[in-house]
């Protein structure tokens, strides 16, 4: 599942690709309960394992569902 964040002020978006057992629903809860509970930083851990953090405050958007678009010849 790829997640897209758009950022305040910003022209691109952060694409991250989450491993496919993750709920899209989980994802939106957990920025919902990061919002209410005043945090400064929305983490996501990517399929690959890597940790990638944003200020809740720049958030402009959250994208959640779909694939990666298929790029090349295959």
């Amino acid at each position: 599942m790829i997640v897209r964040i758009g950022v305040a002020e910003s022209a691109k978006e952060l694409a991250v690709e989450l491993s496919q057992d993750i709920d899209g629903d989980a994802v939106r809860k957990k920025l919902e309960d990061g919002l209410k509970a005043g945090d400064s930083v929305f983490w996501l851990t990517d399929r690959r394992g890597r940790q990638i953090g944003v200020p809740i405050a720049r958030i402009a958007y959250l994208e959640i569902g779909g694939e990666q678009p298929a790029i090349g010849f295959g």
